[in-house]
């Protein structure tokens, strides 16, 4: 079986450090299939399920038990996952995942193991398939696809928390039929669209000796460089403790045991706060997710379209600049949820908010003022004359490690240098923001590290508000 993490010595790859190779370490690094995680900074999650179709708001505890009643309420008649992509590209998004089955059972492709799929409705005579769709259109707009598949519940066939309804040998027969059911599903899953992003198990897979399927064989069969999540074996990465679409600071990469779909890892001291944090020390590289539906404001948390809301429920610029900076700005990877509507498109507020949402990342990170790397502990970044800077972008070699534990960044001002911001993790990327200063150089110092830093780039921005930019 593939493991997810592992230790390495960073002697074994010094073709890949920034300058001069560094000495050793022995700390947790990154295996290649998670590097693709790191690098893609920013990610969407589309959900989309029966009960979009039913004019009703969207109840996860009912929806969990109580099946829909005609699927064939089942009818995105102008559907276009080229429309949903293009949006996902416009926010700048690298990979994009699709709920292929949800809570419901429904499967959103051509199944031949679930007949509880597009091949049971009316819509498209029965031969649609939106995973396809899906998948064409992320290829078309350079987008990494991903398939999320929900086993933990199954109203239809009365699966609850992964278990069959039911006592003595009848529940037992369906628990080992629906393990079955849903190898195959992720067969064909893993087997027909391609290589992948992600393969995506919400609430996990479970335990493959108890009540779980055995999927992760499946998955590392037929997609060898995809990322897991997640089951009690293996995941490669980590929930960031809370669907804010922020992690906490620090947030390091490292973790102190092998995080996974796991009961005892949930009862483990302080796991919560490593969810948030993580650990400078922690022996397994297993990164965080921040998770947001992009219509979670004004007291709604939507994950599915719901009536009613298109005007009101979308978060403003602000808060998800505010969201990005305090994720992919900390070492996560942030992923938005989005919501297509009955009609099978994506709405048109949703869209131009993304779109301003890329438009307004490119703004103030797109082009710093300068850069530099190299591997040392001190790196001096001159601007061009005295100019204006209030944000600063540190990033590592993570294929080494985060060899950074603790760093301090100075200005050049009138000839002297003054502290401006210090931190500790800085991982993948740390974006900082700090009063603003008239400066003809920033300097970055190590002031803790373990082994040599290796500074991949240290770059100063200089972020205004619109109204205070030049005409």
């Amino acid at each position: 079986m593939k493991k997810p993490t592992f230790i390495i010595l960073a002697l074994l790859c010094p073709f890949l450090a920034c300058g001069q190779p560094s000495p050793a370490v022995d700390i947790a690094v990154p295996a290649l299939h998670q590097l693709k995680w790191h690098e893609a900074e920013m990610g969407v999650v589309f959900h989309y399920d029966l009960h979009v179709f039913d004019g009703k708001i969207y109840n996860q505890g009912n929806n969990r038990i109580k099946p829909v009643e005609d699927y064939n309420v089942f009818n995105p008649v102008k559907l276009d996952t080229d429309q949903w992509l293009a949006a996902a590209k416009a926010a700048g998004a690298k990979f994009a995942i699709l709920t292929a089955t949800h809570e419901t059972g429904f499967g959103l492709w051509q199944s031949d193991a679930n007949p509880y799929c597009l091949k049971a409705v009316k819509w498209r005579d029965g031969k649609g398939d939106i995973v396809r769709d899906f998948v064409a259109s992320c290829r078309k707009y350079g987008i990494q696809p991903g398939i999320y598949i929900g086993i933990r519940w199954n109203s239809l066939l009365g699966i609850h928390n992964f278990k069959a309804e039911g006592d003595g040998e009848f529940a037992r027969n369906r628990q080992a039929w629906y393990k079955r059911l849903c190898e195959k599903m992720v067969t064909e899953l893993c087997s027909r669209y391609g290589e992948l992003f992600m393969i995506w198990f919400d609430g996990g897979a479970d335990d493959p000796r108890g009540l779980g399927p055995d999927v992760e064989p499946i998955v590392s069969k037929y997609q060898p460089n995809c990322l897991f999540y997640h089951n009690v074996d293996r995941a490669d990465l980590r929930w960031g403790g809370s669907e804010s679409g922020t992690v906490g600071y620090p947030c390091w990469s490292g973790f102190p045991y092998p995080y996974s779909h796991s009961n005892a890892n949930d009862k483990a001291a302080d796991h919560n706060k490593l969810l948030r944090h993580g650990d400078p020390d922690g022996k397994h590289w297993v990164p965080a997710m921040a998770d947001t539906p992009l219509r979670g404001y004004n007291g709604r948390h939507e994950w599915f379209w719901e009536p009613g809301d298109d005007d009101k429920a979308v978060y403003p610029l602000a808060n998800l600049m505010d969201m990005y900076e305090k994720s992919v700005g900390r070492n996560a990877t942030l992923i938005i949820g989005l919501t297509p509507d009955p009609d099978g498109l994506l709405p048109p507020g949703d869209a131009a908010r993304l779109k301003e949402l890329g438009q307004e990342i490119r703004r103030r990170f797109g082009t710093p003022l300068a850069s530099v790397s190299g591997n040392a502990e001190t790196l001096t970044l001159p601007l061009k004359g005295e100019q204006s800077v209030n944000y600063c972008i540190i990033q590592e070699n993570i294929r080494h490690g985060e060899r950074v534990r603790a760093y301090r960044v100075e200005a050049k001002v009138n000839g002297s240098w003054i502290p401006v911001c210090e931190g500790t993790s800085i991982g993948h990327k740390r974006i900082q923001s700090f009063a603003p200063v008239k400066a003809s150089a920033l300097r970055l110092t190590v002031e803790k590290a373990a082994g040599t830093p290796e500074i991949s780039n240290f770059s100063a921005c200089c972020v205004m508000d619109k109204q205070q930019e030049s005409p």
